[in-house]
């Protein structure tokens, strides 16, 4: 019988460390969670395709792997907001775990009103949130939205400083815009208007409703010759980058704009949120997200870090002498 005593312990150590193979066994064979990303966005995916490989980046850094523990859904509307609503309805029938959106306002709006329930995180591109009626506050955003926001227009008027800045004979400047994008809008209506004043600018606004408006834009441009062109942002001019930025060189006018991607295709100056590290931002909200926050509880994150980047190739091409002390602000020049 002292024998058998001695073997009880041990039959119940060999028990458990069956049932715990056992066990482990079970769940080495269950699948594991796959996670769906849709993405919305305002561009077409040509140009969309290096900004979101920031954000595949640092989801990799935080262990979401396309193809093994996540699979993204792309839908692009090629500038035309129209299609938003459709596209961000075709996203829910996906039954995407998370919507990402970039475009704006209208893209946010449009995935808002095709679900109440699947987390939207914002890639920055947009006004104030709260202020479009998006979110309740940018501390507790309420709802299912969160993410970026990158101060568009609230930057219109150091742009206009820093043009004038780096072309100290600027006066006139002409200004395109599309009028049915928000951001355009408020750039145009309520943030150029007092901050040329302030510098002594005139500005004369132009608008573009479609991407065959430029080149009657540009021809009315080399007939009334300004000092300078101002794009405002939106993702009609995004999509046109590379037809703007040719044009401006073409008409040998000094050009400033919202985002590098304009300079990198030949454009003067770009003053704005570094895209690429919000876009790496966003992989914070995904990753908090997916282990189960809501996104109505993560706070809305403004940009950080800001980037000037003139192109000194094209400022010689178009005969303009960049000052020294604005050269050495820049944070990226390309010579």
């Amino acid at each position: 019988m002292k024998v058998v005593g001695r073997q009880r312990p041990i039959f119940g150590l060999i028990l458990i460390t069956v049932l715990f193979a056992l066990c482990s066994s079970v769940d080495a064979q269950q699948p594991k969670k796959v996670f769906r990303i849709g993405i919305l966005s305002g561009s077409a995916p040509a140009s969309e395709s290096a900004r979101f490989e920031a954000i595949r980046q640092a989801l990799r850094e935080r262990g979401y792997i396309e193809g093994q523990n996540i699979t993204i859904e792309y839908q692009h509307t090629d500038a035309k907001g129209d299609r938003a609503p459709d596209l961000a309805a075709e996203l829910v029938r996906l039954k995407v775990d998370i919507i990402l959106v970039s475009g704006g306002d209208q893209w946010i709006r449009a995935a808002n009103n095709a679900t109440k329930t699947i987390p939207i995180v914002m890639t920055g591109p947009g006004l104030d949130p709260v202020g479009a009626g998006l979110v309740e506050s940018l501390g507790r955003p309420g709802g299912n939205v969160t993410g970026v926001t990158n101060l568009i227009t609230e930057l219109g008027g150091k742009r206009l400083e820093l043009f004038k800045e780096a072309v100290p004979k600027l006066a006139r400047v002409a200004v395109i815009y599309d009028p049915a994008t928000r951001a355009s809008a408020v750039d145009v209506k309520e943030v150029l208007p007092p901050a040329a004043r302030a510098l002594g600018l005139t500005i004369q606004y132009w608008e573009v409703r479609a991407a065959d408006g430029f080149e009657k834009v540009f021809a009315a441009l080399n007939k009334d010759r300004p000092d300078g062109l101002y794009v405002a942002p939106g993702p009609l001019t995004l999509a046109n980058r590379k037809r703007i930025s040719d044009s401006s060189l073409k008409s040998r006018l000094p050009s400033m704009y919202v985002r590098r991607e304009f300079v990198d295709g030949g454009g003067l100056i770009s003053y704005g949120a570094d895209i690429a590290d919000s876009y790496r931002r966003v992989a914070y909200f995904v990753d908090k997200i997916l282990k189960g926050a809501k996104p109505g509880d993560l706070p809305i994150e403004q940009p950080t870090k800001f980037e000037l980047v003139i192109n000194l190739k094209t400022a010689k091409q178009i005969g303009v002498i960049i000052p020294q002390k604005v050269l050495a602000r820049a944070d990226r020049v390309i010579k």
